[in-house]
């Protein structure tokens, strides 16, 4: 049961939901940790071994461009993980050139496509995490569709 979505009646009921500890945030602090443990290179990630299908993942959409994927540790009932093919140095969108600005708006677009897929009608969030303290832990761009439930503001 969902935190918000916790329903209590009567007065015992609201006296005990004082009580109740506060949920844990969205992110487990591994992620974060790992985030920080990370080190930036334009090396080969996991996506690249997702890509050339070494690691299996429940894809979603697939292109001659572009990679999606199921997060395998999802943060929304919908939690899809949308790649370029080709990283061509675009380890994080603060990385990004002029040159890559094709692919960019392409994974934007496929975003929209994959949400409209995924019955996200109500809407959707998209979220591209940057560097140790953007909590990018993968050094490859990609971009986190997350729909299905409320999101909430602020985010992080």
């Amino acid at each position: 049961m969902d935190w918000d979505d916790r329903k209590t009646s009567g007065r015992i009921g609201v006296l005990s939901a004082h009580f109740q500890s506060p949920p844990p945030p969205l992110m487990a602090s591994s992620e974060k940790d790992a985030a920080l443990a990370a080190t930036p290179s334009d090396g080969p990630t996991i996506f690249d071994k997702i890509i050339k299908k070494e690691i299996p993942a429940k894809v979603v959409y697939e292109d001659d461009k572009v990679l999606a994927f199921r997060d395998v540790s999802p943060q929304a009932p919908k939690h899809i993980v949308i790649i370029p093919k080709l990283k061509d140095g675009l380890t994080g969108i603060s990385k990004a050139e002029e040159r890559h600005t094709e692919i960019l708006g392409y994974l934007l677009y496929v975003t929209k496509l994959i949400a409209k897929q995924e019955g996200l009608n109500d809407g959707f969030r998209i979220v591209i995490n940057d560097g140790p303290k953007g909590c990018q832990s993968v050094f490859h761009l990609h971009i986190h569709l997350l729909g299905g439930r409320q999101m909430n503001w602020p985010p992080g």
